[in-house]
């Protein structure tokens, strides 16, 4: 990637993760001496998602392909409404908007990507340029179009070993001779927040119930020889390899929510603790909503010898929509935002469709 030498600009990033926790905005000031990248959020929040666009989201890959189309307008429109009312309190207006948007469908085998919300919409809505659609390209040029953060852990975060981001799934990213490495670990959040939701809980807080419950040997075996874990990278997780080999492991009635909470946040850790292994050694960055789960973070810690670095709750809780925010600053100068290396695409890409109001 040709690297800019000097080069300043204010971006909103916007990020919305399979756990459907809300929608992530982080105002970010990029700047480039020398070709060194350096960053600072100037304000970040998360607009939790009213209980309507929970559902709707939550239910939508199921939908008629009319449905999906008109609410990938009416989201896009929520999220520039959102954008306006969150800039009203800002100290900067950004020059530009890069939005992720909301997962429906990801079949990177088949050619195929889906994340609605509108750059059109949001652009009309809030009078500023929009990058949106960051998948497509490198789906198109034979990538798995995941994982994008890479990129932003190597020009932002590359004094770390290797950065682990815990979401919906939790996925890894590391320098490994002269190239960049990384792949989707295994599912995460996803999974916990299914099965805290059998309880009437948006979550289980700081893993207190999988602390109180016990390992099923037998589920767990099951999930650590999942074929996904013996395949090579570059790969990626989606809701439909979940819905399709993973919650059926979960049907057993006799499993309690405990139980297969505990069992779950052990199987997140075993493959976390393993996926380090392939690493040089030094000390990981863990960031996403699943490092303020402190018994998930406890396990971890027991299945690794590396040094865990936490760094502040604005870095832990908003590092992807600071990173799609940069996707976009690489996207208006024409800069490759998308590594082949970790994708498995043809070649590097500058992936994103711009909308100008």
């Amino acid at each position: 990637m040709n690297t800019m030498d000097q080069y300043s600009m204010v971006a909103l990033g916007i990020m919305s993760g399979t756990s459907l926790d809300g929608l992530d905005l982080a105002l970010c000031r990029f700047d480039v001496l020398n070709g060194r990248w350096s960053y600072e959020i100037l304000k970040a929040e998360t607009i939790p998602y009213p209980e309507e666009w929970q559902i709707i989201l939550k239910e939508l890959h199921i939908a008629d392909a009319l449905t999906i189309s008109l609410t990938h307008t009416r989201y896009g429109r929520w999220i520039g409404q959102a954008c306006n009312q969150f800039l009203t309190t800002v100290p900067v207006i950004p020059q530009i908007i890069a939005s992720h948007g909301h997962t429906i469908f990801h079949r990177p085998g088949e050619g195929m990507t889906l994340q609605i919300g509108s750059g059109a919409a949001i652009a009309a809505e809030t009078g500023i340029t929009t990058v949106c659609d960051f998948r497509s390209l490198d789906v198109a040029l034979g990538g798995q179009g995941a994982p994008l953060v890479p990129i932003g852990d190597k020009l932002l975060f590359g004094d770390f070993a290797a950065c682990v981001n815990i979401g919906g799934f939790a996925n890894l990213s590391f320098q490994q001779e002269g190239r960049r490495v990384a792949w989707d670990i295994c599912p995460a959040n996803f999974i916990l927040n299914r099965e805290a939701g059998r309880l009437g809980l948006k979550m289980d807080e700081s893993g207190n119930l999988a602390r109180k419950g016990t390992i099923s040997d037998v589920l767990l075996d099951k999930l650590n020889n999942l074929d996904y874990y013996s395949q090579p990278g570059p790969k990626s997780l989606g809701r439909e390899w979940v819905e399709a080999r993973v919650l059926p492991l979960l049907t057993d009635t006799s499993w309690s929510p405990e139980t297969i909470l505990r069992t779950f946040t052990e199987h997140i850790a075993i493959q976390t603790g393993h996926a380090l292994r392939e690493t040089e050694g030094g000390t990981v960055l863990f960031t996403g909503g699943g490092v303020h789960n402190t018994f998930l973070m406890e396990r971890i810690s027991r299945h690794t010898s590396l040094d865990v670095k936490i760094p502040s709750n604005e870095t832990v809780d908003f590092k992807e929509a600071l990173i799609f925010a940069l996707l976009g600053v690489l996207r208006i100068n024409n800069q490759n935002n998308c590594l082949a290396e970790v994708t498995g695409a043809l070649r590097d890409n500058c992936g994103g469709s711009v909308f100008q109001p």
